[in-house]
């Protein structure tokens, strides 16, 4: 939550992605309004229902088990991007918290030193060096780019029907990630400075570079400390 709080702050702060190619910004802002009236009606209300009945050790146990499930994706896309050592402790975390973490209920692995690590498909494209290309605003799914849209196939196909073979299931834990995912970001709409759509945006591609330098980014707040 933290790491979101500044990235949104620097996005308001730094106009290094308002130049992002936008061909499609008129349908990308209707879908944007779709979707919020699909949060507001649908989404909000179930997520705030999932906090409310759900002890919070249940709530971070499902977090868990669907972050450990990830680690596979987590691993092959650092061994993709060359991070050899990054994704052998993928490997460990998952197999860890597999056994000794009750299918991942607990996340052990975490507390013997072994760091989560957030990779995906188009991360890994972008290491490549494949560009962003347009700005999507894709329906349900939220903030997107053409690299990133594609990326979701083989992301797809990673987790978690990887480990599991049974439709139910996997259509379950998809479903209770996104719950989840929204019950953690309950309140982030209050944030939102000046035009809702460029924010939303300029933080989506503020985020995507975060995440693709792992963390290692450039910003102007460095500037303050010679005063």
């Amino acid at each position: 939550m933290k790491r979101i709080l500044i990235l949104l702050l620097i996005s308001c702060l730094n106009p290094l992605v308002l130049s992002e190619n936008d061909p499609f910004e008129e349908i990308n802002r209707t879908i944007l309004k779709i979707n919020q009236n699909l949060d507001n009606a649908i989404a909000t209300p179930v997520a705030k229902l999932y906090q409310k009945v759900t002890p919070d050790f249940v709530e971070l146990g499902v977090y868990n088990i669907i972050s450990n499930i990830d680690d596979i994706s987590n691993s092959l896309n650092n061994i993709l991007q060359g991070k050899l050592k990054d994704g052998l402790s993928d490997i460990a975390r998952f197999s860890i918290n597999s056994s000794l973490g009750l299918a991942g209920f607990i996340d052990v692995a975490s507390k013997m030193g072994f760091d989560k690590h957030d990779e995906d498909f188009g991360q890994t494209l972008a290491v490549w060096g494949v560009p962003h290309g347009p700005y999507f605003m894709l329906p349900i799914l939220g903030p997107s780019s053409l690299r990133d849209t594609i990326a979701m196939v083989p992301d797809a196909f990673l987790s978690p029907s990887i480990v599991l073979d049974h439709e139910p299931t996997i259509y379950s834990l998809k479903f209770l990630d996104l719950i989840d995912t929204r019950a953690r970001y309950l309140g982030l709409e209050t944030l939102v400075i000046g035009d809702e759509y460029l924010f939303i945006k300029d933080a989506y591609f503020q985020n995507r570079e975060y995440d693709t330098l792992d963390g290692e980014v450039e910003d102007d707040f460095d500037e303050f400390d010679d005063f």
